[in-house]
């Protein structure tokens, strides 16, 4: 058991390290929504155009980044959205099982089904043909935007972060439920940093 909550504590410091990063990023969100909306102001009095619709795209693939890469973070720290009226009169070992057997069962193979639907479409956005050779990387209908490959990258980026800690969370469950009071406590102070 000592083993697998190593691996469990490794894949809650990547999803810690991703947190970190959306943090940044919603700050470069402002900053770039900011930009466009002073820039198209200022430019539209000075006969200018200072705002484009890559500007306002990078906008919306930032948030769409920070959206995404919170899913883990979210599920480490248990602020998913949880109707708990009976949840939260359970003890530890019990809700442990419930969130045990959801992950396994729900969590884990949603990720999978996630991850292998969305490949196709992805490696498609990427210029990949029918014949197997590539071409170009598929391109905003805007003009002036920004390619859709790499934002549709991150989907699978997303599923696989949330992939890995729904693994860390089912490992720390399956430690609660086998009587591992330190994992426990472990889970509840992650819940309660986020309160």
């Amino acid at each position: 058991m000592g083993g697998l909550l190593r691996v469990a504590r490794v894949i809650d410091a990547i999803t810690e390290g991703v947190g970190k990063i959306s943090e940044w990023l919603v700050l470069l969100v402002i900053a770039v929504g900011f930009y466009n909306v002073v820039g198209r102001y200022i430019g539209r009095g000075l006969g200018v155009q200072l705002s484009s619709n890559s500007f306002i795209e990078f906008q919306w693939y930032i948030f769409s980044v920070i959206f995404f890469l919170g899913f883990a973070y979210i599920l480490k720290h248990n602020v998913n959205v949880r109707v708990d009226f009976l949840y939260a009169k359970w003890n530890e070992r019990r809700k442990a099982l419930v969130d045990f057997w959801g992950t396994i069962l729900f969590l884990i193979p949603f990720c999978i089904i996630g991850i292998y639907a969305t490949i196709n479409p992805v490696l498609k956005s990427w210029g990949l043909r029918p014949n197997g050779t590539w071409g170009r990387w598929e391109m905003s209908p805007d003009p002036g935007g920004l390619p859709r490959a790499p934002i549709k990258t991150m989907i699978i980026v997303a599923f696989a972060l949330l992939l890995l800690q729904a693994i860390a969370q089912a490992i720390k469950y399956f430690a609660v439920i086998r009587g591992h009071k330190e994992v426990a406590k472990e889970i509840s102070a992650q819940t309660e940093s986020m309160e």
